[in-house]
């Protein structure tokens, strides 16, 4: 499995408040995850009028497929009205089988075996 992320800097010179910032990422965040499969969030930049920090998650069994959605929504945000991307990284990795974790991460193998019924929710 491949596990991708997505970093964007937009800059939103027509913002005059948080209002205005928001209601730019909010259309674009409803965008992406309406045409794409991933995860999206704002992860920076949340207390600046003008600027805003995005972060798009992906997660296939294969990284060309990964590298298609991250590069997409790159493109949709290069393709904004209201905003200039001015900054864009993308990061593939790799999540190996039998818990093989990302390189310097945490990494915690759990079977169902490891799990009390009990504490299995309805």
């Amino acid at each position: 499995m491949f596990v991708g992320v997505l970093r964007l800097v937009l800059q939103i010179p027509s913002a005059r408040s948080l209002k205005d910032r928001r209601r730019v990422v909010r259309s674009f965040k409803d965008r992406v995850q309406s045409r794409l499969r991933v995860s999206i969030a704002e992860v920076g930049g949340l207390d600046q009028y003008q600027r805003a920090v995005l972060g798009v998650a992906a997660v296939s069994i294969d990284a060309s497929r990964v590298d298609e959605l991250l590069s997409a929504a790159a493109s949709m945000a290069g393709g904004l009205r209201d905003a200039l991307l001015i900054d864009r990284a993308i990061e593939i990795l790799p999540f190996g089988d039998e818990g093989t974790g990302v390189g310097g991460g945490r990494s915690h193998v759990e079977t169902l075996d490891d799990w009390d019924s009990d504490e299995v929710g309805p």
